[in-house]
């Protein structure tokens, strides 16, 4: 007995035994009508007797008619007789094992008769044997004539007569043989137009494949189209998160295919987890789903209109039952019409008979365009941090459990809460590639290293993988200070330490207990620093970096505005567009060029100055990161935007006692130096800030390795000579001796 995997072969197979019947006939017919198949002109030349034929013959009627006997007409339908009922019993075999088809499935998807159907099967038919190319060239006249033509089916479907000519409707350009593309015009041999009765007619070559058992997408589609079949990954539910519910609801795995389905529309940032809602959506129908890149395929000027794509796109998904799914939707976007699709795409997906899903970033609507059918909207934005931490868990529970050796798999758990994930998730908001693609780094560099995974893994790995592009437009800065090297009064440190935990506390605080819902216009946290130069403003910055594991990003201010109108909040638009998707801390060094007082009005530069200024209030309350700024003077600062920080610390220039501790601190330890050094000394007598005594360290150790030797007090006078000439201060030499 056939297996159920060959029956559709088989009735194929049947199906085109049928059609031998007719062929035979008309075979027969050719031969009673007195035509020579052995003239080797045949085809070439019309002798006078055949053209007197001709002109006798009636209207739709073929060269053999009233020749075949009614007998020999007889004995070629009992023959198709068997063959239909060799193919009936194939169906009933499928339909006992619950298989559908796939040349039923084609007839059923694509609206085709009987008519149609057998006209497809006779363009088919040379593609799967040879021999009907010789056979067809033999029964049209003329052996170059390898195809079918459109006369050719009727000659084979059609009894004569003009009736006949009803049937060339079904093959309109919008007819469902040639407008689904079932079946292409071949390019005549002879290289001339024809009429529709001689134009030959060829199978797309994605059809012939997909009834032989594979899928082979539309050539306009090419390698951008992937059937997806109906089975979620494990982690799909996790990747997916709560975007999932809406579209959940509205699907059942026992919902017929029909136009009352709606069109599913998921938009946002976060493809990834679009991409496991579809799997669930293939799994909770129980159909595969045909997912169509339209990025690469529609592109400005390109030779593939959207159109076309769309179309070929709906073709290879009624084609294969899949439920289409075109991502990458913002290409087919209006750019006249912002924000809405071009109509003509929207009145092809409304029109396309079942579920539709349309996969893209941006969130648009329909404009201009009568429809019946609903839409149903899923947004996907970065994930929160409920959905963060649940993917770092997922991700990094798999990383391990695939890296441990199978006797240390059950070790793998414990290890997770001493990985800081839950700073991670909180700290960098990643979308779920970013954070499958920083685990598998941090696991690669730990697999190098040849040492268990470790915190300082995945953090230097999601900060690689947040965006680098604000590399271009600000000065990165290496977080080198740790609070040992700070020296602050108490409550200056205390309050540095409150943002860290107001940092580390923004997840529980903003989205579990609600307080974002209402009281906070963003998750940003904003910091003022004020004070002298080299009082440790900057020293400030890198140790909060430091302690979060994020990157430390310095912006001169100075150098953003610009005197051109505009151009300035064009800057810092850049600055703060690329600082989003950075999940850097944003250090804007002299605040004061930018956040200055606001004027009065007296000429447009003055207005235009108060729109700067309007314009940095508006983006740093709506900025979700964490900023600090820098001033050395606090009283220029705006009130108004002094008013909307979280914090303001002062950093006092530091008397003697704080100096004396500024010396010990930052003297590094690895450099040799006298026993005799006296800190405080240095301390006293030079009234110095931070900075500056970094910079004299720094002089007398070049000093110190050019003797050959070690950093003496000599060596520390001598760059507090140079340090405070640099200043243009007073030196007096009997502070630059030591006894």
């Amino acid at each position: 007995m056939t297996r159920a995997t060959d029956l559709n072969l088989a009735v194929l197979q049947a199906e085109l035994a049928r059609l031998d019947a007719r062929l035979q006939r008309e075979v027969a017919r050719w031969a009673q009508a007195g035509q020579d198949p052995n003239d080797p002109f045949r085809g070439l030349k019309i002798s006078e007797e055949e053209a007197r034929a001709l002109a006798q013959r009636p209207l739709g009627a073929n060269w053999g008619q009233g020749v075949a006997a009614e007998a020999t007409d007889q004995t070629w339908r009992a023959v198709e007789a068997r063959a239909a009922q060799a193919a009936a019993h194939i169906r009933q075999a499928a339909a006992a094992a619950g298989q559908t088809l796939r040349l039923d499935h084609l007839a059923d998807a694509f609206q085709l008769d009987a008519f149609a159907l057998d006209a497809f099967l006779i363009c088919l038919a040379p593609t799967l044997d040879l021999r009907y190319e010789r056979l067809y060239g033999f029964l049209q006249d003329d052996v170059t004539r390898r195809r079918a033509t459109v006369n050719l089916i009727l000659d084979l479907l059609c009894p004569p007569g003009p009736e006949r000519l009803s049937h060339l409707a079904a093959f309109a350009e919008d007819a469902p043989l040639l407008g689904c593309h079932l079946l292409e015009r071949a390019a005549d041999p002879s290289g001339g137009a024809t009429s529709l009765l001689g134009q030959a007619l060829a199978p797309d070559e994605a059809v012939v494949a997909w009834l032989l058992g594979s899928y082979q997408p539309h050539p306009a589609l090419g390698a951008q189209a992937q059937l997806i079949g109906p089975a979620a990954a494990v982690d799909d539910a996790v990747l997916a998160g709560e975007a999932w519910l809406p579209l959940a609801e509205h699907l059942r795995a026992d919902a017929a295919p029909g136009p009352a389905q709606p069109v599913l529309v998921l938009h946002g940032p976060n493809t990834t987890s679009q991409q496991a809602a579809l799997r669930l959506l293939a799994t909770t129908l129980q159909r595969p789903l045909l997912r169509v890149s339209l990025g690469r395929l529609v592109t400005a000027g390109g030779e593939k209109s959207p159109l076309r794509v769309l179309r070929a796109a709906l073709r290879d998904a009624r084609l294969t039952g899949a439920v289409p799914c075109l991502a990458e939707w913002d290409v087919c976007l209006d750019a006249e019409k912002v924000g809405a699709p071009l109509a003509e795409l929207l009145e092809e997906v409304f029109a396309y008979p079942d579920l539709v899903v349309l996969a893209g970033q941006a969130a648009w609507q329909p404009r201009g365009l009568a429809r019946q059918r609903n839409l149903v909207w899923a947004e996907f934005p970065i994930p929160n941090f409920e959905h963060r931490l649940a993917l770092w868990n997922q991700f990094v529970r798999g990383g391990l459990a695939r890296s441990a050796p199978q006797t240390e798999r059950g070790a793998a758990e414990p290890r997770l809460a001493a990985l800081g994930l839950p700073d991670l998730a909180g700290q960098f908001t990643l979308t779920a590639a970013q954070i499958a693609e920083a685990v598998a780094a941090a696991l690669d560099r730990a697999a190098q290293r040849g040492t268990p995974l470790e915190r300082g893994d995945l953090f230097l790995a999601a900060r690689n993988y947040s965006s680098p592009g604000l590399a271009t437009l600000a000065h990165k800065i290496e977080a080198r200070y740790t609070w040992s090297d700070i020296v602050l009064p108490a409550d200056q440190l205390a309050m540095l330490r409150e943002v860290i935990t107001t940092v580390r506390g923004r997840p529980q605080v903003l989205e579990t207990w609600g307080v974002g819902a209402k009281l906070a216009s963003s998750a940003g946290v904003s910091v003022l620093f004020a004070g002298p130069p080299g009082t440790g403003k900057t020293m400030a910055a890198e140790v909060i970096a430091a302690e979060l594991g994020l990157e430390l990003y310095k912006i001169d201010l100075s150098t953003v505005v610009n005197k051109y109108i505009g151009e300035t909040e064009k800057n810092l638009g850049r600055i703060f567009d690329e600082a989003a998707r950075s999940n850097a801390i944003l250090f804007f060094d002299e605040a004061d060029a930018v956040f200055g007082k606001r004027s009065e009005v007296k000429d447009a530069h003055d207005r235009y100055a108060n729109i700067e200024v309007s314009y940095l209030l508006q983006r740093m309350e709506t900025y979700d990161g964490i900023t600090v700024l820098a001033t050395n003077l606090r009283a220029n600062l705006d009130e108004a935007f002094t008013r909307r920080l979280q914090f303001a610390v002062d950093f006092p220039f530091p008397d003697d006692a704080y100096r004396a501790r500024i010396w010990q601190a930052l003297f590094p330890p690895g450099v040799p130096r006298a026993a005799d050094i006296d800190f405080a000394l240095l301390a006293r007598r030079f009234k110095l800030a931070g900075g500056n005594i970094r910079n004299i360290i720094i002089s007398a150790a070049y000093q110190a390795a050019a003797d050959g030797g070690q950093v003496t007090m000599a060596h520390l006078l001598h760059g507090a000579r140079r340090e405070l000439q640099k200043m243009g201060r007073l030196i007096k030499e009997k502070e630059m001796t030591y006894e």
